[in-house]
């Protein structure tokens, strides 16, 4: 998994591997409690007519019910993306990426206890993404994953869209 990395607000630059050690060890501070794991990615682009690179931000969000959070984010750059629909699906594949890749690492090392992971999909029933729903959902909840859209999906438009 190296070559990853990811910006804590509190402790800065780390690698994906150092991300999942904090979020261990955070979940493991207070054991009597059910974590939500959600990872959620936003975007915008450097040009109002897309043709620039597009920053694409994807967060990692450890929520202990109750009791508060961490986060975690990464930047990644990505050139001419042609529509809206494009660049909605793009923000999806991002996120099912990252958690195909923390999957194994968490049920590892916390045998998939104490926690669930969510897919924070920046789309809603309200603007233009409401035709996108059913598609970018079941493209998450094809692939395993529990998808929340608009306005539970705080981890892409909140966290996130903070760092774009």
């Amino acid at each position: 998994m190296s070559g990853i990395f990811f910006v804590s607000p509190s402790q800065g630059k780390m690698t994906i591997e150092e991300m999942v050690d904090e979020l261990v060890c955070f979940m493991g501070q207070e054991k009597d409690y059910f974590y939500d794991l959600v990872i959620g990615t936003d975007s915008k682009s450097g040009k109002p007519n897309g043709r620039d690179k597009i920053d694409f931000v994807t967060a990692v969000v450890i929520h202990r019910k109750g009791k508060g959070g961490r986060y975690f984010w990464q930047k990644t750059k990505v050139e001419k993306i042609a529509s809206l629909r494009d660049k909605i699906y793009t923000e999806t594949l991002l996120s099912i990426r990252l958690a195909e890749k923390l999957v194994p690492e968490f049920t590892k090392r916390l045998n998939g206890e104490r926690y669930k992971l969510e897919i924070h999909i920046d789309v809603g029933d309200f603007g233009p993404t409401r035709e996108m729903i059913k598609e970018v959902v079941g493209m998450v909840n094809g692939n395993g994953f529990t998808a929340k859209t608009k306005p539970e999906s705080y981890g892409a438009f909140v966290v996130a869209d903070k760092h774009t």
